[in-house]
Formats: C-alpha cells, structure tokens, sequence
C-alpha cells in the first residue's frame, strides 16, 4: 500500500512539473480546450453508429466516433435528470445528499452543496475559461415577491417568484465563470432564460397566453399522464406544462438558442483569449420532451418527431465542430458527447417504430435496469486520440471529475468526488484496462443495484422506475431481488435469485457497504 502511494505521489508531482511549463500531462503541447454536449433523454441505441438497427440518423455523432472513443458500457450515475447532472459535476453519487436524489421541479432549491467542487471550479483552478449554457436542472435560489419560500399553483400557472431578482445557487456560485441556462426540463416551468443569473426577460406571461392548450387535431396518446388539463398538448411527445414564460421567450426556439449561445462562445474566447484553455458545458433540453423539431429537420425521419429532433440533437454536434474548425482550434479540443440517462422510450413506440431507442437493453429512462442509465458516450480529441478505438470498460459519468483531475495534475480533497475514477488511461490508448471494480446504480424510483464484473444485483423487483411494474411484493417464498449474468443475458431476463444466493449476498453487503460508507477496496 505504502509502495502505491509513492507511486501516485510520484505521478502527480511529474503533473504538476508539466502543467507550471504551461502543458498538459498529455505531451508537449497547451491544456485542452473542453467541450462537453449533454443531450437530454437520448438513448445510446438513437445513435445510429453505436446501433445498426437505428432507424435513428446521427451522422455528425457517427463521424466523432470515427475520430474518437466510444465507450460501450458507460453509465449515468442515476437514471434520471438531476441526480444524473449531480453526478457529472460533483463526481459522487446524488443518493450521498437528499435534494439531489431525484428529479426536482424548476422552483426547487439549489441542490449542490455550497462548498461543493464541481468540474467547473477543477478546471477553473487549471487556469480555464468555464462556462454553462443550456439546461442546469439543478436548482437555484428564486427570490419571492412576498419574502417566503417559492410557490407554484400547477392550476393556474402562477408563482409567488420575483423574476426582476437575481438568483442565487446557480452554475456561477459553482465555478463557471458565465452561465446562460434555461432553469429546468423544457416541459417544466418557468420558462426563460437565466444569464448569469438574472433573467434576460423578466416580463412574464403564462405559456397558454401565447400557445393554445391544444390543436384541432390533437389526439391523446400514453405521455398525457404527465400533464394535467390546463396544459399545452398537442401531439404524443409535443407538450409541456403549464406556467409563467418570459413573454419573450418560445419554447420551439430554446434549443436552437442555446446552440447559437454555445456556438457565440467559442468565438468569443478564441477572439479574445486564444492561449487560454476554455470549457464549455454544454447541456442541450432535447431531445427531452416537447420534440420540437427545426423546420429542415421536419418529416425527415422514419422515427416520426422523435426522430426528426433527434436531427437536431446531431446538428448541434456540426455546429461545435464546424465552429471550432472555423476558429482553428479543433485539433486540441476534447469534443465530448453523451447523455443524462437512458431514453423515455417504452415498449409502444418500440413497436410502433420498430426503433429501439436503448438498444439490446432492458428499460428505459427512470429504470434501474440497463436501459434506464446506459448512455452513449463518445471522446474526440484530434491531438492526443490519432485512432478511433472501442472501449467495453465499465465507466460512470461520476469518472469525469478523477479524470480531468489526472488531465490537470490536481487531487481530489478528502470529501469532495468520492465516487469518481480516472479513465485518463484510457485516453491514452489503454482501453483494456479496467476503470472501476463496480458501480451503483440509481433508479427514479429510489431502488438501488450494484454492478461487479458480469454480475448486477437489483435490490427489489420490477424496473423501479418508468416501466410497468416499476415495483413488485415479493411472493412469500419468492425471490425478494434481482440477479443477473449480463454476459449471458444482457437484457436482464433471467432471475438468477435463488440459483446463486452467496452471489447475492455478496453483491447486497457490498452494495451497502458503498452506499454507507463510500467505496472499498475489494480483497482478490
């Protein structure tokens, strides 16, 4: 043990040694520039070169996979928006604090600790640029009209929140130096946007004061459950609920926004600081319900809307590209692509499209099988990555923090990441060696699995999470979990409960262990 820490001691000093002359632990060459896209809800079977059944087109993601590393066995931290966006920033998994174990509402609190570090403020440290332009859902601090604590009538629409007020807790009180965001899903009110931290128009109306509550031909399909009768639907997946817009703001136009936004950007610091390294988070609102597709992009698909705005979600890919050749500096950006959790795409549209969006997986968003937090994940890096490669390592979004530790010469402080594993190594060409021994995983519904090896153990029954049933009491003699050899059955539909129950009670003690006490070294 002694001998490892010399070791790690060694290595960090010789980061240190390369990044006070002015490089990156990478090779003789400037800190790379970072942008990271985030799609909402997309699945890693939409990616039409991770799955040849796609009925899906991706062909700017399909061309970073050819350039870069895909990860076939990389894993939202959570299944579901907010603790999945947790995960990614702080590098610990959401269960670790209360407010951001599960989806939140846009009037929610903050709910990244105040003395938390995030990426943002590991890379500012590092001497980036950072930035946040896009979809936080992670809370903020609304100011009220009446000094209490923000309200919201789903009835009517309205709230008690003074959007003249600035926030507080949003991405600029986490290290990112700019911040342009919309504050939550894009079916969620309210609907604006926040530059850093004040609203950029604070005249606000209700959504059905500008859009009607529904078309002529509207037709009511399984996603209705999901808003009441004072919202707008009008189509399966074209809907979002009621409530206060900035009367400024369309919700048809808020991801092309926040391209152009990401695209400004990137102009600005390579006009104005060229030698400085930037990061760009980047973390688009689809294709997450309403899919609202760009008129190019409308009938294109086989997939209906879906996946027309999956075009959208791909065309967002050009962009950056495009605009980081455009300023000449494509060769050392690291381009990242990846996704929150799985995609909202159950077994109706399966069938109806013959297109599965979470491709040879179990579930879907919100679940804790497979399906449910499997994400396509995809690093392009000109300079340091020469030859596309596959990587079938067990990785986490949590990993991005220990990750860009190792990029940077930093360490982790005691308290701060502690789930997060570097996969530094696997950018440098070592894709066969293992990342992590396990992970946890974390469904809407709060029911916990852990994976070892080809071992998954899901402690109750059912997905717990969107899909039907999402939980299941136990038999009086029945199996009270799940257990599964994902190498012989990737799609989760053997129980091996009672077939191997000092597996399970292995995989139960070590699932615990983690969850209370943070990771251990397993003994050989």
């Amino acid at each position: 043990m002694k001998l490892f820490w010399i070791v790690v001691s060694f290595f960090t000093c010789s980061l240190v040694i390369f990044l006070a002359n002015g490089v990156s632990a990478s090779g003789n060459f400037p800190l790379p520039n970072i942008v990271f896209i985030f799609a909402d809800d997309m699945g890693y079977g939409d990616v039409s070169g991770l799955n040849p059944l796609a009925r899906t087109q991706t062909p700017a993601i399909d061309q970073l996979i050819g350039e870069g590393i895909t990860f076939s066995e990389a894993h939202a931290s959570a299944s579901v928006c907010t603790p999945s966006r947790y995960g990614l920033l702080t590098g610990r998994y959401a269960f670790r604090t209360k407010d951001a174990a599960r989806g939140i509402w846009g009037f929610h609190k903050p709910v990244i600790e105040p003395q938390r570090k995030t990426l943002a403020t590991l890379l500012k440290n590092a001497g980036y640029t950072t930035a946040c332009i896009g979809k936080w859902h992670l809370g903020v601090g609304w100011q009220t009209k009446d000094g209490t604590e923000p309200e919201f009538n789903a009835t009517t629409g309205y709230s008690n929140v003074d959007y003249s007020k600035k926030v507080t807790g949003g991405p600029n009180d986490y290290g990112f130096d700019y911040s342009f965001i919309h504050p939550a899903s894009l079916d969620i009110p309210p609907y604006l946007f926040l530059r850093n931290h004040e609203a950029v128009d604070a005249d606000m109306i209700l959504t059905t004061d500008h859009y009607p509550a529904r078309l002529e031909n509207t037709e009511y399909a399984w996603d209705k459950k999901h808003s009441n009768d004072e919202a707008v639907y009008w189509e399966k997946g074209v809907w979002w609920r009621q409530g206060e817009m900035s009367r400024s703001f369309r919700v048809e136009d808020c991801h092309t926004e926040i391209v152009n936004e990401g695209v400004a950007f990137i102009e600005k610091q390579s006009e104005e600081n060229p030698k400085k390294p930037f990061f760009l988070y980047l973390p688009l609102t689809g294709p997450h319900t309403p899919w609202l597709p760009t008129d190019p992009f409308k009938g294109k698909s086989s997939v209906g809307v879906y996946g027309d705005f999956i075009f959208n979600i791909d065309d967002a890919v050009k962009q950056i590209k495009n605009a980081l050749a455009r300023n000449g500096i494509a060769e050392n950006t690291m381009l990242i692509f990846a996704s929150d959790n799985g995609g909202y795409w159950p077994q109706e549209e399966i069938e109806l499209y013959a297109h599965d969006s979470n491709q040879g997986r179990k579930g879907q968003k919100g679940d804790v099988w497979d399906g449910g937090h499997r994400i396509p994940l995809v690093i392009s890096w000109p300079k340091k990555i020469k030859t596309a490669k596959t990587c079938n390592q067990l990785v986490s979004l949590t990993d991005f923090f220990a990750t860009f530790c190792d990029l940077t010469g930093q360490q982790p402080k005691a308290g701060q990441a502690e789930d997060s594993f570097s996969f530094w190594h696997i950018l440098n060409g070592e894709t066969d060696k293992a990342v992590r021994e396990s992970m946890v995983h974390h469904s809407s519904g709060g029911y916990f699995a852990i994976r070892l090896g080809d071992w998954k153990f899901i402690d109750g029954l059912g997905s717990g999470g969107f899909s039907h049933p999402s939980r299941i009491e136990p038999e009086e003699k029945g199996p009270k979990g799940q257990l599964y050899n994902l190498k012989e059955d990737a799609l989760e539909s053997t129980n091996l409960f009672f077939q191997y129950p000092e597996k399970v009670a292995e995989l139960k003690a070590l699932m615990e262990e983690i969850i209370k006490s943070g990771y251990i070294q397993i003994k050989e």
